[in-house]
C-alpha cells in the first residue's frame, strides 16, 4: 500500500482542527496516553466535520 505524504499531512492537519475544536491537547507522534472519552472525542468531531463538509458539498 503506497501512502500520499500530502494526504497524510493533511489528515494530521484535520485530525489537530477537531482536537483543538473539543478541547483535546494532541501532540505531534504518540497520542496513546488520551482517554477512550478524548479520543472518542477527536473522532467524533472529525466524523461531523466529514458530513458537514458532504451536505454542503450536495446542496
Amino acid at each position: 500500500m503506497a501512502t500520499v505524504p500530502e494526504a497524510k499531512e493533511a489528515l494530521n492537519k484535520f485530525k489537530m482542527e477537531a482536537a483543538s475544536e473539543v478541547g483535546v491537547n494532541l501532540k505531534q507522534g504518540y497520542n496513546g496516553d488520551l482517554t477512550s472519552k478524548q479520543a472518542g472525542s477527536v473522532g467524533g468531531q472529525m466524523v461531523k466535520k466529514m458530513i458537514k463538509a458532504y451536505e454542503d458539498s450536495m446542496k
